[in-house]
C-alpha cells in the first residue's frame, strides 16, 4: 500500500461523487445548501457507495490500474442503482426535490448494499 494507491483512491472518490452530482437530474449542492434532507441523504449515501469497494480495491488491489478500474465500475454501478430505483419508484429526483426521505432513504439503502457486494467482488 503507497500513498499513491491512496491518492488514487481519493480522488476516484470526490471525481465518483462530482459525476454522480453531475448526471444525476437534482443538483444536491444548491438542495443541501437550502436544508434538503433528501438531497443529503442521496449525496452523501453515494459517498459511502462509493468508499465502501474503493476502501476495499485500495487493500486489494496491487497496481494503480486496478484501482482506477474497480473505481470506473463502481462509478458506473452506482449511477445504475440510481437509475433502477427511480424506475421501481417513479420520480426519484422529483421526490428528492421535495425533500421525501423516505424514497431517500431507499435509495442509500440500495447503494450500501450494492456497495458491499462490490467489495466482496473486489476482495475476491
Amino acid at each position: 500500500l503507497t500513498l499513491m494507491h491512496a491518492a488514487i483512491t481519493l480522488v476516484m472518490l470526490v471525481v465518483g461523487t462530482a459525476l454522480y452530482a453531475l448526471l444525476t437530474p437534482h443538483k444536491e449542492i444548491k438542495l443541501i445548501r437550502e436544508g434538503n434532507a433528501a438531497a443529503a441523504l442521496s449525496l452523501g449515501g453515494v459517498m459511502v457507495g462509493l468508499a465502501i469497494p474503493l476502501a476495499t480495491s485500495l487493500r486489494a488491489s496491487v497496481s494503480p490500474l486496478e484501482i482506477v478500474l474497480w473505481g470506473v465500475t463502481t462509478i458506473f454501478v452506482q449511477l445504475l442503482v440510481f437509475r433502477i430505483t427511480d424506475m421501481l419508484l417513479k420520480g426519484l429526483p422529483e421526490r428528492i426535490n421535495e425533500g421525501e426521505v423516505a424514497a431517500a432513504a431507499l435509495l442509500v439503502g440500495a447503494k450500501l448494499a450494492t456497495a458491499l457486494v462490490l467489495a466482496a467482488a473486489v476482495a475476491g
